[in-house]
């Protein structure tokens, strides 16, 4: 009983120590202009939200989550986008890797009016680092999470890292 104490004990310390350098790094690219929705808000939340993916199509094809719309970082394009998006009060979760493109984009589609949007923190690796599914290309559900690159793999806990 005493060594499973002590392991759970060591197990949430790390929890605690590996969110708190996602703090600090979140902290470091963005400025939180953009409020956050947490994993375990999004999980609660109502069905009619949506949800934009702000990574490239090369990661989106590996894993997103569930009825996800693609709108990519690189090459995103306000006015495709909001022609998907004909309500501006519509509940909009941008999401990336880690949150950092997502906040980029949502700042994006504030400016063009839309005033119900967050930014998921910890994007895509977080959702799977706390065990919830994502889906690849075909639709079928996933193991495999991509991530960027190989710096960036660190932070995905769970799931079989992909990066080229």
């Amino acid at each position: 009983m005493q060594k499973v104490l002590v392991f759970l004990m060591v197990l949430i310390a790390s929890l605690s120590y590996s969110q708190k350098k996602l703090d600090q790094l979140l902290k470091k690219y963005n400025t939180e202009s953009i409020p956050y929705i947490y994993v375990n808000e999004l999980k609660s939340y109502p069905e009619d939200i949506i949800l934009l993916d702000a990574r490239e199509s090369k990661e989106y094809a590996i894993s997103h989550l569930k009825d996800a719309i693609f709108i990519g970082y690189d090459f995103f394009n306000l006015d495709s986008t909001c022609q998907k998006i004909p309500n501006k009060d519509s509940k909009i979760i941008v999401y990336c890797s880690l949150g950092i493109r997502s906040e980029d984009i949502a700042e994006k589609l504030k400016k063009a009016g839309y005033n119900n949007i967050f930014n998921l923190y910890g994007g895509i690796f977080e959702w799977k680092n706390q065990s919830n599914p994502v889906y690849n290309s075909e639709g079928y559900e996933t193991n495999e999470v991509h991530t960027f690159s190989k710096e960036w793999s660190k932070w995905l806990k769970q799931g079989q890292k992909i990066y080229e």
